[in-house]
């Protein structure tokens, strides 16, 4: 059996393979060189591996690795991609790690590339001939973009597992819920004109405007109607984020397009809402004489909760002395939980460093989130 190198050589290696997802082709990249780097460290533990290419995306694709056989065991699941970055706000190379007596840091070293050397090295720890139900590492693509990753799981209804941790970074705080994310886009597209004549045209900023008025009666009406305590943000949210519209001052604007999020609590549907929203989107539309339409951006990622009952939950409260919580960004734990796991969200480093310039990984979390994971497999997958 091959030695796994240390965590510093395996965190500078997947660091340094650019994986980034985004929306805009000419940034997007493929993590087949992540992947090849765990399926060697994998193969040297003795993990049956398999890459899933993701359908009509041959730059992209899972890796799905198992120590062991049998039914039920533990998922360890992490995504391999990173988000863009502007590298002339960092102050070191964001492609190689910058180690110093607390951090490292690195474009995904906290989120969420750091996780897999933690999760090896507890594989490493344990006596393979002792497990009695499988231990499983899975490596997902696009997850900060599309999650075509965590889609392509749930279509081919694999893993099969009774729990799973998803590596994102919580401070080793245990998450048993958070909302659900739905990007979404409206366009409008109007009539351009002279604008010294405003019937020359019909106006499509005019008709945005009063679209967006009816999305913040929206927001308003969600905050007053859905409430969940375990959330720092207690209510529902819908995020104006981003709208580009017209050419010129004295044109009638004749095209108009805004893009927003919602983060939706446990429990609401968001296909019933994007629909009441589709209604506002035409109704507003016809009103002002213009052709407007409603789309995601992608598939809407559920909500996530699991019962704070959870055997896992208790177990990692345990390990890391902290009670179980909510977070607001969401992840792939819904696809898990689908599959019919007990799902919990359990990393190392903090959500406030990913996504931004000089992101870190705090070294004094590592060997904690090492042991904790040590202790859910012996709990999960081994005799007592």
């Amino acid at each position: 059996m091959k030695k796994l190198p240390n965590f510093d050589a395996m965190l500078s290696h997947l660091v340094s393979e650019p994986s980034v997802s985004s929306v805009s082709p000419d940034i997007d990249r493929s993590n087949l060189r992540v992947l090849e780097h765990l399926a060697n460290w994998l193969d040297g533990l003795g993990f049956a591996t398999e890459l899933m290419p993701l359908p009509n995306r041959p730059d992209k694709a899972n890796l799905m690795a198992t120590l062991g056989s049998g039914p039920g065991g533990l998922v360890l699941a992490g995504h391999t991609d990173t988000v863009p970055c502007d590298e002339a706000l960092w102050e070191s190379d964001p492609f190689a790690i910058k180690e110093t007596d607390t951090r490292y840091y690195g474009l995904g070293s906290c989120d969420m590339k750091g996780f897999f050397p933690v999760a090896l090295q507890a594989a490493a720890a344990i006596d393979a001939k002792k497990l009695v139900a499988p231990i499983t590492l899975i490596a997902t693509s696009d997850e900060e973009s599309s999650m075509a990753g965590g889609r392509y799981l749930l279509e081919q209804g694999r893993p099969k597992a009774d729990y799973a941790i998803i590596g994102e970074p919580t401070g080793l705080k245990p998450i048993f819920a958070h909302k659900g994310v739905a990007m979404l886009t409206i366009s409008v597209q109007g009539a351009s004109g002279h604008s010294s004549d405003p019937s020359l045209g019909s106006n499509a900023l005019d008709a945005m405007h009063a679209i967006m008025q009816e999305l913040i009666n929206l927001r308003l009406r969600l905050s007053q109607t859905f409430n969940n305590p375990h959330f720092d943000v207690a209510e529902p949210t819908l995020n104006l984020g981003c709208l580009h519209a017209g050419d010129n001052p004295n044109r009638i604007c004749g095209h108009a397009e805004l893009q927003f999020d919602l983060r939706l609590l446990p429990g609401m549907d968001a296909d019933i809402i994007c629909g009441d929203i589709e209604k506002i989107v035409a109704v507003v539309g016809e009103r002002h004489g213009v052709v407007a339409k409603f789309m995601p951006i992608y598939p809407p990622i559920p909500a996530f909760e699991t019962p704070q009952s959870s055997a896992l939950l208790q177990t990692l409260s345990n390990c890391s002395g902290q009670t179980g919580g909510t977070v607001a960004f969401g992840t792939e734990a819904h696809f898990y939980q689908s599959l019919g796991m007990e799902t919990i969200v359990f990393g190392p480093g903090s959500i406030d460093q990913a996504h931004q310039p000089n992101e870190y990984l705090p070294k004094e979390q590592v060997e904690a989130a090492q042991q904790a994971l040590i202790t859910a497999i012996q709990r999960f997958c081994m005799q007592p």
